[in-house]
């Protein structure tokens, strides 16, 4: 016997003899490949697949890296977009005086400009020619992606500190907000 099953199809007339012939290959092809799927592991195998896991590994992070750099690089070039598109022009005849790091810095501007840059409507920041006046607004939105172009930012907030009022002995002096140092 065979096999009743393929004999019983056979007679009922549901299969035919090319039909049992292609699966019977089918069946043959399948287990002469499991046979050549269990490859024999030796060291030079098993190294060759480290060796090859170490390269994807080592391309990804090459790969991290470029992507923070083209980053970084989107980044500053949308800071100096907006520090080109927003410079505002201050030629003028009255000191302004600011710190960049532990240096203290001097751009002539007019009487206008300094009142707004004392009064925080007005910051400045590093360019590559050097210093740039832009609108707080900007200079807002520059802070967030790039912190360290900003060189003065003054806040439009008067300190409010109505708490040691009663103990401060100069509190009959007014401090003008735009000394000239």
């Amino acid at each position: 016997m065979k096999n009743a099953l393929q004999e019983q199809l056979l007679k009922a007339g549901l299969a035919d003899e090319k039909k049992l012939k292609t699966l019977k290959k089918e069946r043959h092809k399948q287990r002469k490949q499991a046979g050549k799927k269990q490859v024999i592991v030796n060291e030079a195998t098993v190294l060759a697949e480290q060796q090859r896991l170490e390269k994807v590994a080592r391309d990804k992070e090459l790969n991290r890296q470029r992507q923070a750099q083209l980053q970084e690089r989107a980044v500053a070039a949308q800071v100096r977009q907006l520090i080109t598109v927003n410079r505002i022009s201050h030629q003028g005849e009255v000191a302004f005086n600011f710190a960049d790091d532990n240096l203290v810095k001097r751009l002539y501007v007019n009487q206008k400009i300094h009142n707004e840059l004392s009064k925080g409507k007005l910051a400045i920041v590093r360019d590559d020619t050097g210093y740039a006046l832009i609108p707080t607004q900007i200079a807002e939105k520059i802070q967030q992606r790039m912190p360290d172009v900003i060189v003065l930012m003054n806040s439009q907030d008067a300190p409010s500190d109505k708490t040691d009022v009663d103990d401060d002995p100069y509190a009959d002096y007014k401090i003008p907000d735009d000394l000239m140092w």
